[in-house]
């Protein structure tokens, strides 16, 4: 049975609307009888022009000389003198991620019957009560025919459309539409004109919506499909002319319609449903059937909600992450305000990499790409930051970036260095490009992407370095987003060689030989890279046994940050943890417990893959329960912080910083994953951290690095029944498996499977 979500009522505000999506447009739909909204994002439709990160850079003073004088008030703890100097090096802001349309449906006023949002077909359904006759309308947005649906079945219904951007021309139901060619985020109040308008570059920011209408005596089908100019830059097209884009959006609108209804609905699901069906997961004995939202929100069973949030966030990603349109934002492909929350960017010390946590554990390889694809726009813009500001060779990509490749710091001459001055942008994500390897062991992958990606990032690495104390430190260097506090009491953010720095170049230099060995390459980078390896600063342990945030034994301005920077090798890179107790991992655990349990979304999802990681089950599963409790309100001063204040889930089950941000929906499923079935070790290990209130539970097509898949039935808390199978990488390497006292290990060709029975202890 299909899992699906319902709702008794119609949406009143965004935060009730269910989303849509097929990668490049996203809709947010309302329901309800009378006139009633869809809100339309296109994924290409962000302000700013192709050339703007180069057009910045050249704005920019601050240069290598300049860098000198910082690590020399860095070396002196002259703060003061450090932060003044790294204030020239700040550009100004990404770009950001902007509403498209709303196109409003109009039926006579009736009774609605609740909707449904079904998590295996993307389809969203409601059944009303118009005139005494049953009408049920649905909505979908289907990739093979690049067009947003909606079916009803009445001939009634009125259609109208508007824009919150602005419009050039109006024909019926056909839009122009200008772009604003800059955008400030709305925590720049300062900037006179957020939202600028008009021609840069020679670039035109231009998009066309078009709509038609099909009737027949009971039934309405009504399509929107839309072209954009950012759509031409993302690709690499030709520039289309403004008539041009009318005629693209035109034509996709018109095969559509002539294909009809139910033929749109069965491409799209043909589409859309392997890809959701590649991996699933039930905890206890409910999935399939239709599932209250409110009831859910409970927390009556705890269960069904973890299932409902793996494939929840599941289906959230593949709606808004596709090959051909920019990866998932904050809000995902899903954002209605012209002024969004840290413009919707890309916000790469965390959030846009979370997002793709899940992707390749859960089957959805697929919608990891488009985040390669901007990889490699900024490892272009990147090289030409990393040379003009540092003299250094390679790329680099700092805090935000966005589809044109920003990657110049940001801050405007004003940003705390805390955030805006961390050049390990590009380190962390890269590691993204390995791991897409390491699941599939695609050897094109590897030399196409992965390879030159790893290189270019270690190479930059390399010159970014220092000689201190018989190491190789980094300088300046900063652990997001906290402060430490001098010995003169005041809040600082810049020493050296924090750990997060430390970790992420431990990791790109580990994983550029592993990718240099496994391609056989001979280059002269390797040796480089080889000789530096060994000179970076251990991970410091404190005299309270704590792993260390920073090289030296700093006291935080904040012990309860949201972020939990200096745990990256926990996890993500995976490099602390199972199946080795005491060490780094008991030193990890007591920062953890230092940072304590409550949170918001995406730092909760963050918590709960670093204790499953570390084998505890049982917090990882509270922490869980407070991430899925409704969201209350902003979070007072004075309570608690315990998550129950602070963070939570929306009424369509959005995650909430607050405001909203995808990244909390899309880390559940990896947190939840790594509570099940871990890999990153070279061993499968089995339910390492499983939750003594989940005993009973099935999951299937869990990906393991190494190529290869998971089915998996438990009971009473041990395995049941183990299905592995190869899908990729080579034959002849065994593939251990592993639970508690229990091992096993087999060889698989590509293709081949085995179940193995009896693994308990």
């Amino acid at each position: 049975m299909d899992l699906l979500l319902s709702w008794p009522r119609p949406a009143a505000d965004w935060t009730e609307a269910l989303p849509v999506g097929n990668g490049r447009l996203g809709a947010m739909v309302f329901g309800g009888a009378g006139r009633t909204r869809v809100q339309v994002n296109d994924a290409t439709v962000w302000s700013g022009t192709p050339h703007g990160p180069a057009a910045a850079l050249k704005d920019i003073a601050a240069g290598p000389a300049q860098l000198a004088e910082v690590r020399d008030a860095v070396s002196a703890q002259d703060f003061r003198r450090a932060e003044d100097l790294l204030m020239g090096f700040e550009g100004p802001y990404s770009q950001e991620f902007l509403p498209y349309v709303d196109l409003w449906l109009t039926l006579p006023e009736g009774i609605s019957h609740g909707r449904t949002l079904n998590l295996d077909s993307g389809v969203v359904t409601e059944r009303l009560t118009i005139g005494g006759h049953d009408v049920e309308r649905t909505t979908w947005v289907s990739r093979p025919a690049q067009v947003l649906c909606v079916a009803v079945t009445s001939a009634d219904v009125g259609v109208d459309i508007t824009t919150p951007l602005r419009e050039v021309w109006r024909d019926g139901l056909d839009l122009g539409i200008e772009i604003p060619v800059d955008g400030a985020p709305r925590h720049e109040p300062q900037v006179e004109e957020p939202l600028r308008y008009g021609t840069a570059d020679g670039y035109d920011p231009f998009a066309a919506v078009a709509v038609r209408v099909a009737r027949d005596r009971t039934r309405t089908l009504i399509v929107l499909a839309g072209s954009t100019s950012a759509q031409d830059a993302w690709t690499g097209d030709r520039p289309r002319t403004r008539g041009e884009h009318r005629r693209r959006a035109a034509v996709l609108a018109e095969q559509a319609v002539a294909a009809g209804a139910d033929a749109l609905r069965r491409a799209h699901e043909a589409d859309l449903r392997p890809l959701l069906g590649a991996s699933s997961l039930t905890i206890g004995d409910r999935r399939g059937g239709t599932h209250d939202a409110a009831e859910l929100l409970s927390g009556k069973d705890e269960r069904l909600m973890a299932t409902v949030l793996f494939q929840y966030g599941r289906y959230l990603l593949a709606s808004a992450s596709r090959p051909g349109a920019p990866p998932a934002n904050l809000q995902g492909i899903w954002n209605d305000d012209p002024r969004p929350a840290w413009s919707s960017n890309y916000t790469v010390n965390i959030n846009t990499q979370m997002n793709y946590w899940a992707a390749e554990t859960t089957g959805l390889g697929e919608c990891h790409l488009p985040l390669f694809e901007l990889l490699g726009k900024l490892a272009v813009t990147g090289r030409d930051v990393a040379r003009e500001l540092y003299g250094a060779r390679g790329w680099v990509t700092h805090h935000n970036t966005d589809p044109w490749g920003w990657a110049l710091p940001v801050g405007m001459g004003h940003g705390n260095p805390s955030w805006a001055i961390w050049p390990m942008g590009g380190a962390w994500l890269v590691q993204h490009a390995w791991d897409h390897y390491d699941f599939t062991r695609d050897h094109a992958f590897l030399v196409s992407t992965a390879w030159p990606l790893l290189r270019g990032c270690a190479e930059f690495c390399l010159d970014w370095l220092v000689e201190r104390d018989g190491y190789l430190d980094t300088c300046p260097s900063t652990s997001p987003e906290n402060l430490f506090l001098s010995p003169a009491g005041t809040k600082e953010s810049l020493t050296y060689s924090s750990t997060m720095d430390v970790s992420l170049i431990r990791a790109v230099f580990e994983r550029s030989l592993a990718a240099a060995e496994a391609l056989g390459v001979d280059d002269p980078l390797c040796a480089e890279i080889a000789a530096a390896l060994p000179r970076l600063r251990p991970l410091p342990v404190l005299p309270d046994g704590r792993l260390g945030e920073w090289a030296e034994d700093l006291p935080e301005e904040d012990p309860l940050h949201r972020h939990l920077s200096h745990l990256v090798a926990v996890y993500p890179l995976g490099g602390i943890g199972l199946p080795t107790p005491g060490g780094l991992a008991a030193a990890a655990e007591r920062a953890l417990d230092r940072r304590g349990p409550g949170a918001m979304g995406w730092s909760w999802a963050w918590k709960i893959a670093l204790r499953a990681r570390l084998g505890d089950g049982e917090t990882a599963r509270s922490l869980l329960r407070e991430a899925s409790r409704p969201f209350t309100g902003d979070r007072h001063h004075d309570a608690p912080v315990d998550g129950s204040e602070w963070g939570g889930l929306l009424p369509n089950l959005f995650s909430t910083h607050p405001p909203f941000q995808i990244d909390g929906n899309l880390g559940f499923p990896a947190g939840i994953a790594e509570l099940l079935v871990q890999s990153h070790s070279g061993t499968i290990v089995l339910l390492p951290a499983l939750p003594a209130a989940w005993p009973d539970g099935e999951l299937r097509g869990l990906r393991c690095r190494g190529g290869v898949t998971v089915d998996l039935t438990w009971r009473d808390g041990e395995p049941d029944v183990v299905r592995l199978e190869r899908i990729g990488g080579d034959p002849a390497e065994p593939v251990p498996v592993r639970f508690r006292c229990a091992a096993a290990e087999v060889r698989l060709a590509v293709g081949e499977s085995t179940v193995l029975k009896g693994l308990g202890c």
